[in-house]
């Protein structure tokens, strides 16, 4: 990628440019924020990081975006969430430019997803069909079970699995009976946001383990995914661990997103 974005910039005269909304000194967002600066300046991607304190108003925010939006240097925007609960996230969302949400997450960039129309794609969901496809797994006509319905990972990386002509169950933390749901899967991506959700009860032998969740062990203090990774390991074909299995990879999408943001306005 990094002499992908060495071309661009010697061809176009500059190399892409994200520009990071930090709003509050979270700790976990603060730590993602910096990851995502590293990652761009490791494949020569121009990044701002815009922090504003906790207390910024909505209007403020607004405006930032709208800056943002108006800056003919900046090609990708991205707001680090969560937001402080004063401030609507979906509004703010909204306010960006659609041909600059790196996220994936505006409206129409959502809607263009479920209408196979160009866009960008959510970068975690957009990891996940890639860390499949890399590790050789089959997705055609495969049993896919998605745990979570967020807007975020849940509904759209079962759009992409439909896209790739699995067979997709979505289910979330009301499903009655999930276990045997679970244990139908060929596929199973979890991203329901409870640590060691996913018990080796709950999964069957030779099933690919897709493990979204990012916790603390309520025990250790350590992090965790969704997934028990030591009772459902030994069964998976394949199994992601927590930390460091989906993660570098929607890093890895965010970078592609810019540049794909780039070369949509230069062309």
């Amino acid at each position: 990628m990094a002499a992908e974005v060495a071309e661009l910039e010697k061809k176009y005269g500059r190399a892409p440019h994200l520009a990071v909304l930090l709003v509050g000194e979270d700790a976990g967002s603060v730590s993602y924020v910096t990851g995502k600066a590293k990652a761009c300046d490791a494949v020569g991607i121009r990044n701002t990081t815009i922090r504003r304190p906790a207390a910024a108003t909505e209007e403020e925010i607004l405006q930032v975006i709208e800056t943002l939006n108006d800056d003919e240097g900046v090609d990708g925007i991205l707001v680090q969430l969560p937001l402080p609960e004063h401030i609507d996230e979906d509004r703010v969302i909204a306010a960006i430019r659609k041909e600059k949400d790196v996220d994936g997450f505006h409206p129409l960039n959502v809607a263009a997803l479920w209408m196979k129309q160009p866009c960008s794609l959510p970068c975690t969901p957009k990891g996940i069909i890639k860390l499949l496809k890399a590790s050789g797994v089959e997705l055609q006509g495969k049993r896919a079970v998605v745990v979570g319905r967020s807007n975020i990972v849940g509904l759209p990386v079962a759009k992409l699995l439909l896209d790739e002509n699995a067979t997709v169950t979505v289910t979330h933390s009301r499903t009655r009976n999930l276990g045997e749901v679970t244990r139908n899967a060929e596929i199973l991506v979890v991203a329901i946001g409870r640590p060691k959700f996913i018990t080796g009860d709950m999964v069957s032998e030779g099933t690919v383990v897709i493990d979204v969740g990012v916790n603390r062990d309520p025990g250790t203090g350590k992090l965790c995914g969704d997934v028990d990774f030591a009772a459902v390991e030994p069964k998976a074909s394949l199994i992601t661990p927590v930390p460091g299995g989906v993660g570098p990879m929607t890093i890895a999408c965010l970078m592609e997103n810019t540049i794909e943001c780039f070369l949509r306005k230069m062309k």
